[in-house]
């Protein structure tokens, strides 16, 4: 039975009871509504806090590739053996096996003894770590297990937040159910950074060691394993003291966890630290090579595939070739630059400008270029002369001229008249300078052999500019002025399709777009990509073989005679080239199998040297890099086509030879008279070979030459005969069909020097061109 105890409150105490009943109603009010709103906002916070965690989390697919690691991507060179490697991590996966069990110990003992008793996270190093850090009252330690730090490299940020380690946590337990000890350990020991750009447990042993990391010993597995903690600071190569430290530390720590005896502890610490960099060594060579192939590849498959792909990119390069591009490159730099002080009178009070050089070599049947020169130092410039800088050629383009004139039907035998005259412009009249000119015709064969500034222009009018410039552009030289001074190179083309367009000559006409790649494979060796020429006539082959023939002569006997003073004896073709004051000298050459080209000047363009033109500037270093390029090829020539006969001509008139071209008085070197032969053996397309015999000497003994002979149209040289030099100032005497030697006319050798001619005579372009060679 219940008893209800009821209080009866005086009525005058009612009013003073009542205010306070309604105040702590309030108050209870108040603290459930603010405690409502405390556990809305925890509740809020924490499904903030857990969708963040949870939020970029990688799934199991991402997981199960862990694996996957930057790779570098290697360059072959043209025999598939390996010469460069582009890369964003210095990186060499092996397996576990293939890594030392000192290491293994080493990076256990140091970064997580239980590593073979937790699931990921290992809470007593958690709580030993918190206690330390509350002690010192900052972060001095860390609980990281080696699970925890894979983690944190493959998935997520360097960030020190509580976020970021609850992320680590998550996806080290979910690493442990997915992969075995020994799987996370080869991962770990590929993927973790040793410092000086070195990734992986391999990179860092030959990098810091020279051997490979299964041979680490005790000393040196300890050293690496300190480095992890903090690379920059414990690196050997930064402090060499802080280094030794730190591996001691390590060495205490194996001790101390068992997995070292006393003795090898203290075998270990006294051992010295020995550095050997078998992976780092700076690439010697081939670096404007490797530059343009590196943008290439960037270009047709991005940045990041080219630096983390892992592709291997089979290339052109030729080793050999491209070492002895670069030897002679920088001699013929540092004669020149010699040269320049020698003719200097007194210290020049300007900045010293480096003088450059650039070179280019190629095999002209298939464009795949052996060598590339750009300049003459790398590291100081990365710009590649032989590919991005554009120049003017000089008289290296004339054979685009003669080509376009054999194209029209003229013969190297053609005689080009009127010499004396001058060429109507529409700004006037001009006469282009030419030294030596005592004659007002020649044919053309002479006339690319002295590189007549005077010929090629006449020429040009006669063949037109607009076909010149056509069959410019279809030997890839660019884009070219429609002016007359066309003839004398006033243009601006690049080394490279300079290189490229002589090649077209040594390639029957057809011209092959240069080519730095061969194949492209990504990482399971699939062909990504392979080159494939589409290779496009540019002129006949008939035309190739008579400018070849020409051009020979100019080896042989002409501005390049230096060629063959330099010792290169194999037969060839070529053309030197030296632009206004002497800015520019180039030398474009070529054998059957192989074309190079070069080119020596400023950035900024002014005067290499006084006088300098491309006969000693160029040609030597063309003739000693070939010497070693050629080495061991055979003499060969080029195969003559069944269209070309042959005819015995005149060297004055072009036409026919008779009794009297046979024994003519000529004009020796001296200005004297002398009986010589003037007749010698010149190529013709079948049907443009002349009928008619010489005008000038008839078939009458002794007729008096009213001209100096030429010298022009010797076969290519035999291998017996090769090895002697020819100037200009001696006729060749090789080949088979070689007619008697004759004496030519006095010349300097290497490019005719500008003459200074009358001012009636010069026009606008005169005054423009006044010393273009």
């Amino acid at each position: 039975m219940r008893t209800k105890l009821r209080v009866r409150v005086p009525a005058s105490l009612l009013p003073a009871i009542g205010p306070a009943i309604r105040a702590h109603q309030r108050l209870f009010v108040t603290a459930i509504v603010t405690l409502t709103v405390c556990l809305w906002a925890a509740t809020t916070a924490s499904a903030w806090f857990l969708g963040s965690v949870v939020t970029g989390l990688p799934n199991k697919i991402s997981l199960r590739g862990v694996g996957a690691m930057a790779q570098a991507t290697l360059l072959l060179d043209v025999h598939d053996k390996p010469a460069f490697a582009i890369f964003r991590e210095q990186r060499i996966e092996v397996p576990l096996s293939r890594i030392s069990p000192h290491l293994v110990k080493a990076i256990v003992a140091v970064e997580d003894q239980r590593f073979y008793d937790h699931s990921g996270i290992d809470l007593i190093r958690v709580a030993g770590a918190a206690v330390n850090n509350l002690r010192e009252g900052r972060r001095a330690q860390g609980g990281s297990t080696l699970t925890q730090q894979l983690a944190r490299q493959s998935f997520l940020t360097p960030d020190k937040t509580v976020r970021r380690k609850v992320k680590e946590m998550i996806v080290a337990a979910r690493l442990e159910r997915e992969f075995s000890k020994e799987e996370i350990l080869e991962l770990y020991l590929n993927k973790v950074y040793f410092g000086d750009g070195l990734y992986g447990a391999e990179a860092a042993s030959l990098g810091f060691f020279g051997k490979p990391a299964a041979e680490l010993d005790v000393a040196e597995a300890a050293l690496l394993a300190g480095l992890v903690k903090s690379p920059s600071t414990y690196a050997p190569t930064v402090s060499r003291e802080r280094a030794l430290a730190r591996r001691n530390l390590v060495l205490e720590q194996m001790r101390a966890s068992g997995a070292i005896d006393r003795a090898t502890y203290q075998e270990a610490v006294k051992q010295p630290v020995q550095l050997t960099d078998a992976l780092r060594r700076e690439e010697g060579f081939g670096l404007y090579f490797k530059e343009e192939v590196r943008k290439q590849l960037v270009e047709q498959f991005g940045w990041e595939r080219v630096y983390q792909g892992g592709l291997k990119v089979y290339t052109t390069i030729e080793p050999a070739a491209q070492k002895a591009a670069e030897a002679e490159v920088a001699r013929a730099i540092a004669d020149i630059e010699k040269q320049q002080k020698k003719r200097r009178k007194a210290p020049s009070k300007e900045a010293e400008v480096p003088l450059q050089a650039a070179l280019v070599a190629m095999d002209p049947h298939t464009g795949e270029v052996r060598a590339l020169v750009g300049g003459r130092d790398f590291n100081a410039s990365s710009f590649n002369r032989a590919v991005q800088a554009r120049r003017q050629p000089g008289s290296a383009f004339k054979p685009f001229v003669y080509a376009a004139a054999l194209e029209a039907g003229y013969s190297p035998a053609a005689l080009i008249t009127n010499l004396d005259e001058p060429v109507m412009t529409v700004q006037g009249e001009w006469v282009p300078e030419d030294e030596h000119l005592d004659t007002p015709e020649m044919t053309m064969r002479t006339a690319l052999r002295t590189s007549s500034n005077r010929a090629a222009v006449r020429m040009l009018e006669e063949v037109g500019i607009p076909q010149t410039v056509e069959y410019a552009k279809r030997l890839g030289v660019g884009s070219v002025p429609s002016v007359p001074s066309l003839a004398l190179g006033s243009g601006e083309v690049t080394l490279m399709s300079m290189t490229a367009a002589y090649g077209a000559f040594a390639n029957g006409g057809i011209l092959s777009e240069p080519t730095l790649i061969r194949r492209v494979e990504s990482e399971d060796g699939t062909v990504l990509y392979e080159a494939r020429q589409t290779p496009q006539r540019a002129v006949s082959e008939t035309t190739a073989y008579l400018i070849t023939t020409m051009m020979a002569d100019v080896i042989n006997a002409g501005t390049a005679w230096t060629a063959r003073r330099e010792g290169f004896t194999l037969p060839a073709a070529g053309k030197t080239g030296t632009t206004n004051d002497y800015h520019d000298a180039w030398f474009v050459g070529y054998t059957p199998k192989l074309v190079t080209g070069v080119w020596v000047g400023y950035d900024q363009p002014k005067t290499i040297i006084s006088n300098g033109y491309a006969a000693e500037l160029a040609v030597p270093m063309w003739s000693r890099f070939m010497r070693v390029a050629t080495k061991g090829d055979p003499a060969d020539w080029f195969a003559q086509p069944n269209t070309i006969v042959t005819a015995s001509i005149c060297r004055l008139s072009g036409r026919l030879a008779g009794e009297g071209c046979r024994d003519a008085v000529i004009t020796d070197r001296d200005g004297g008279l002398t009986r010589g032969s003037l007749e010698y053996t010149e190529f013709f397309v079948r049907g443009t070979e002349p009928t008619d015999y010489c005008p000038i000497h008839g078939k009458v003994h002794g007729q008096l030459a009213t001209a100096v002979p030429a010298g022009e149209g010797e076969r290519p040289p035999a291998p017996a005969a090769a090895a002697v030099p020819i100037r200009p100032s001696t006729p060749a005497t090789l080949g088979p069909q070689q007619p008697p030697a004759i004496l030519a006319s006095p010349t300097k050798p290497g490019e005719p020097e500008p003459a200074q001619q009358p001012e009636k005579k010069r026009g606008f372009w005169g005054r423009i061109f006044g010393k273009r060679n």
